[in-house]
Order: structure tokens, then sequence, then C-alpha cells
């Protein structure tokens, strides 16, 4: 996996105080995506060692609410199984932590619903942006059928159900 940036303190990717990793690779392409520079699968810098110490270390400060996966794409083919065992790790060490995605893929989509680690993530926000229904007004998403989507719950009911906060 490659990544571009580990963003600290952030208060605009999730609820509460996030670490948010930003991944390299996305195959939706949105238009006017507010970041295109993480599209290339082969962008950015790997994601070693180093780079998951300094992940860890910010998660784990205690005012931390937990961390955000964004991007690019996290579920992007060649971050998923490594986004997989970074969600297990965290929830592991930081269990108090929660985990926010986001995709450009659906919940119904085989490429969210085959995940094996999927419970481990408490909030996903799915779906393309869609300029013609951007949105500012809009908490958490860039477009009006992008969904927060509360997946404990989501899995319980077997269906979708949004996060509340």
């Amino acid at each position: 996996m490659r990544y571009h940036n580990i963003t600290k303190d952030d208060m605009r990717n999730g609820s509460g105080l996030r670490t948010v990793l930003w991944v390299a690779g996305c195959s939706h392409q949105c238009h006017n995506c507010h970041n295109p520079i993480t599209w290339d699968p082969d962008g950015g810098i790997p994601f070693g060692p180093e780079a998951e110490a300094e992940l860890l270390e910010a998660v784990g400060r205690d005012y931390m609410s937990g961390i955000t996966f964004s991007g690019g794409d996290p579920l992007h083919p060649a971050n998923r199984e490594e986004t997989g065992r970074l969600c297990r790790e965290i929830r592991e060490l930081f269990p108090q932590k929660n985990i926010w995605l986001y995709t450009g893929y659906c919940w119904e989509a085989p490429e969210i619903q085959d995940l094996p680690w999927l419970s481990l993530v408490d909030v996903l926000v799915d779906g393309p942006f869609v300029e013609a229904l951007k949105d500012p007004k809009l908490h958490w998403k860039g477009s009006s059928n992008q969904r927060v989507i509360d997946v404990t719950k989501s899995l319980a009911a077997g269906r979708v159900v949004l996060w509340k906060g």
C-alpha cells in the first residue's frame, strides 16, 4: 500500500478529533474530486514501519477519537489487505477508538460485503462523489447520494442503518 499523508488532529473527516490516513489508489475517479492526486495507486510513498509507527502514535493519543481511512480509496484493490490489517491492529491496540472509512463503493457492492473485517469499522461513508448532488451543508460527505452508515447496526439489521452521531 502507498499513502500520501497522515493528518493529525483532524476535525473534518469524521466525528471528534481524528487521525486520517490518506491512501493512494482510486478507480472511481469522481468528477471534481477534492483529492485527485490520490487516484494513482503508484503515487505517494510506501506505507512502511515508520509510517505505521507514526499512525499508531497519533491514534493512541488520549484525546484522539479514532482513525479515518480516506484517500484515494481504502478499498481499492491495492489497499484492501493493508487497510484490513490496520483495522485489526487498531481495534486490538485501541478498542475504545472508533474507525471511519470513506469509499467510493456502495454498501451493497461485493467490495464491501465480502470484506472479512467489515465488522471492525464503526462508520462507513459510501458511494462516489457526484458533482450534481454536491451540498456543502452536508456533514461528513460531499454529495447527497453518499451515506454515513453505522456498520454495526447495519450488519445486525441486514440493511443500511444511517449513523445518528
